[in-house]
C-alpha cells in the first residue's frame, strides 16, 4: 500500500502505473533509493513547512520519515490513498530495465535506464519549461 500510495502520486495515466511500479521496484531491487518528489511534497506538508509549489534543493535534502531522497527503502507509511488500478501495478509492475522517469509537458513521463538519458530527458522535459 505504502508503494502503491505513491504510485498513485505520480502519474493519473492508468497506461503508466505499471511502468512505474517497475521503477520502483527495480530500484529497491538494486538498494538505491527511490528520490520520488511526492514523498517530499508530502513530508514537507505534513510537517508544517511552508512549499510554494516548487520543490528546491533544500526540500530534497531536507530530513523526514517521508524523504525517499535522504532515506532508503520505503516512507513511514502511505502518502495517499492509492485506487485499485494502482494496487495493481504496485503488485504486478511491468517487466522493464527502467530506473528513472521524468514527467513531460502532457502527462507522461520519459523512462530511462541510464542516469545519462535520465539526466538528458531532464533537460529535455523540465528545464526548459
Amino acid at each position: 500500500v505504502v508503494l502503491a500510495s505513491i504510485i498513485e502520486k505520480e502519474t493519473w495515466r492508468n497506461s503508466e502505473r505499471p511502468i512505474i511500479a517497475s521503477v520502483f521496484h527495480n530500484r529497491l531491487g538494486r538498494n538505491m533509493r527511490l528520490q520520488a518528489d511526492p514523498t517530499v511534497i508530502y513530508g514537507l506538508r505534513t510537517s508544517g513547512v511552508s512549499w510554494a509549489g516548487n520543490l528546491k534543493r533544500e526540500h530534497l535534502r531536507r530530513r523526514g520519515p517521508y524523504n525517499t531522497y535522504t532515506r532508503n527503502g520505503l516512507p513511514a507509511g502511505p502518502i495517499s490513498n492509492p485506487g485499485l488500478e494502482t494496487l495493481r501495478a504496485a503488485l504486478k509492475p511491468a517487466k522493464t530495465d527502467y530506473l528513472f522517469f521524468v514527467a513531460r509537458r502532457d502527462g507522461t513521463h520519459a523512462f530511462s535506464t541510464t542516469l545519462a538519458e535520465h539526466n538528458r530527458a531532464v533537460r529535455t522535459h523540465q528545464l526548459r519549461r
